[in-house]
């Protein structure tokens, strides 16, 4: 962990420094992808079975690409009693909390006799892209599906890297009620998610987290689909106070430094010698993690502790701009209520980021990489779409026409004044 004291002398410069620092900036991949794109889109299902064959090492066939009902079945009856029992717990929350997301039509006639409002419709297909590669995330099923599921989208298509399918994957795509399931990942997986391929038919929009690869597919694939977001390294922010367990805030910043060596893992606290025993009870709660030497790897290059009073948090925390703050203090409300910047923020003691990760109900597909600053979380509204609605009669035309003529005519756009001339004169 890198150490920061507020009081020092270029405590802003070296702080902004290590802000601006690049995490997760792999080799340029975005060449490669462009081409596999390009591939998939020119070349259809054959180009998308051989980037299977070349980087998934499995041989697919149109009929095997897909997991079949049966296969969900019997592999959602595998996944332990326990863990179902969780999934179906974490899904009534999520499903609870976002159907209370759901906005209302409006609409309503103005002093000019205009009629206006607009609409809300959902999204026709969209794709879920699941990963595969460190770990099976039934969570990520949940926490994307669920929300286009509440929004009433009409398809919803999953793929996953090919191989053994998680048992707990197929449990929570069965309680989302995913039927859709391709076994692909990747770039080509995402392509072919956009253009179709084969048996695959497009989605209008792709959600979900993935590697380098599958965040250059969707950065490139923008405008075909909408996409969610340009996931980055997870990233927490702990405000802890020297009454707190040093073992418990030690654990909350591990949770996220054992996902990737590039994650970011923050303690902001005004006593050094609890951040001394925080730090120690990391080394030492490392040491028994079978994530160890990714979480260590990510507390040696990108985590930190700040030594800073309780009141200059906030705006620490704002600077940051960090995916999950936890305010580990009396009266977290009284400092996070000055938070502006932050994908979401957990109060008090007994609130670690993990429970939002799984079961609070709230969505942990959150901005990272500082794009708090301008972005939320997932949410049931990413998968609906707003229409305006305007209606005019012979009345409100004659008020509103003559404006619009002059507008239009002082940007030279006389088809545009015509328009609003043309049934006046009539």
């Amino acid at each position: 962990m890198r150490w920061f004291n507020s009081q020092d002398r270029g405590f802003d410069a070296a702080f902004r420094a290590f802000l601006n620092e690049r995490r997760g900036s792999p080799a340029d991949v975005d060449a490669a992808v462009a081409d596999i794109l390009d591939g998939v889109r020119t070349g259809g299902i054959a180009a998308v079975l051989d980037y299977a064959r070349r980087f998934d090492k499995v041989e697919l066939s149109e009929e095997t690409l897909r997991v079949t009902p049966d296969e969900i079945e019997a592999g959602a009856a595998l996944c332990p009693p326990r863990v179902r029992e969780a999934i179906t717990f974490a899904a009534g929350r999520i499903r609870a909390y976002h159907a209370r997301q759901r906005p209302a039509d409006h609409s309503w006639v103005d002093e000019a006799g205009v009629e206006l409002g607009w609409r809300w419709t959902a999204i026709e297909a969209v794709g879920v892209y699941v990963p595969g590669g460190r770990a099976a995330y039934p969570s990520t099923v949940l926490m994307n599906a669920i929300p286009a599921q509440v929004a009433a989208v009409g398809r919803i298509a999953m793929i996953t890297p090919p191989g053994q399918m998680s048992p707990a994957v197929l449990a929570a795509a069965k309680e989302a009620g995913v039927t859709e399931i391709w076994r692909l990942g990747g770039a080509h997986g995402c392509a072919a998610l956009a253009y179709g391929a084969g048996p695959i038919s497009p989605v209008d929009k792709i959600v979900g987290p993935g590697n380098a690869w599958v965040t250059a597919a969707k950065r490139r694939l923008y405008g075909v689909v909408g996409i969610d977001a340009l996931a980055g390294p997870s990233e927490i922010v702990v405000v802890a106070d020297a009454t707190n367990n040093p073992y418990w805030i030690a654990a909350d910043l591990l949770s996220q430094a054992e996902h990737d060596p590039d994650a970011q893992s923050i303690l902001i606290t005004p006593d050094a010698a609890f951040g001394r025993a925080v730090e120690m009870a990391i080394n030492a709660q490392i040491a028994t993690l079978s994530t160890g030497e990714v979480a260590r790897a990510s507390c040696e290059t990108n985590g930190a502790i700040i030594i800073a009073d309780l009141e200059a948090s906030p705006a620490l925390v704002d600077a940051i701009a960090p995916e999950h703050v936890e305010f580990a203090v009396d009266d977290p409300e009284r400092l996070s209520n000055r938070v502006r910047h932050a994908g979401a923020i957990f109060l008090g003691r007994y609130t670690p980021e993990a429970i939002g990760d799984y079961v609070a109900g709230s969505n942990h597909v959150l901005p990272t990489s500082r794009a708090a600053r301008f972005s939320s979380g997932l949410s049931i509204y990413d998968f609906i779409k707003r229409t305006s609605i305007v209606k005019c009669g012979p009345a409100a035309f004659s008020i509103l026409g003559p404006h619009t003529a002059a507008l239009a005519e002082a940007e030279g756009l006389p088809a545009h004044a015509r328009s609003a001339t043309i049934r006046t004169n009539d």
